[in-house]
């Protein structure tokens, strides 16, 4: 019997991540080697949830400089999120895994409404779970949904794959001399402003005591290695 660190997670995903080197939109490639990531890891055993921005479709932050109300803007983001995980479902099940795409703003034609219980059956018999449009509400990130799901369906940690290999004291893609933390504190993230995720991700990751790992997703097997416990991109804990 194979000995998980993490039984149950939360994958957190950025949308601009599934462009690849399109520069917008969705790189099937990458869709595909996301897949094949989670594929190593669901056959193991571990159950799990993800969440994915929608930054490659549409950014509700940068609305206003459309002209778009806020709540508008975040409102077509949401949506956003919806296709992206729509997209991965279809990878996911081309790879031969039982998905099931849940949202936050009800749309029964497409994806199951968000039902906390329902969610946590879905992952115990073994299901991938997909948590689509954000919290349902404007005003919050994909990051924070993220973490409130998680909370909610009561993961062992929350995975942040990005591009690079954990957390900075710098941005390692514009400063070459950035160094790296193993670990580091939720309060050390507050008080020295690093941008892992946003105020209240970090704070509601802090009150609920749950482990955060930034990593490298980029990277073959990286998910898997901290399932299995080995030291990869950074945790982040109290």
């Amino acid at each position: 019997m194979t000995k998980l660190k993490y039984k149950r997670l939360l994958l957190k995903l950025s949308g601009e991540s599934l462009m690849g080197k399109k520069g917008h939109g969705i790189d099937p490639s990458v869709l595909d080697f996301f897949s094949t990531e989670i594929k190593k890891v669901h056959e193991i055993g571990v159950q799990i949830g993800i969440v994915i921005g929608g930054g490659n479709i549409y950014r509700g932050l940068s609305a206003s400089e459309q002209g778009i109300d806020r709540v508008t803007g975040d409102q077509m983001g949401m949506l956003a999120t919806v296709i992206n995980s729509l997209a991965l479902q279809n990878a996911l099940e081309h790879k031969g895994i039982y998905t099931r795409l849940m949202t936050a703003i009800h749309m029964e034609q497409i994806a199951e409404p968000y039902i906390r219980r329902r969610a946590i059956r879905h992952l115990e018999k073994g299901r991938v779970v997909i948590f689509g449009a954000g919290t349902g509400h404007p005003y919050f990130s994909t990051d924070t949904a993220a973490t409130l799901r998680a909370v909610e369906i009561e993961a062992d940690a929350i995975l942040k794959g990005t591009r690079v290999d954990g957390i900075f004291d710098s941005d390692p893609e514009k400063n070459p001399d950035a160094s790296k933390f193993e670990t580091i504190s939720y309060l050390d993230i507050l008080k020295d402003r690093l941008k892992v995720m946003d105020l209240t991700a970090i704070s509601l990751c802090q009150e609920n005591d749950l482990p955060l790992i930034v990593f490298n997703m980029d990277k073959p097997d990286n998910l898997l290695k901290i399932v299995m416990g080995e030291s990869v991109g950074t945790t982040v804990g109290n």
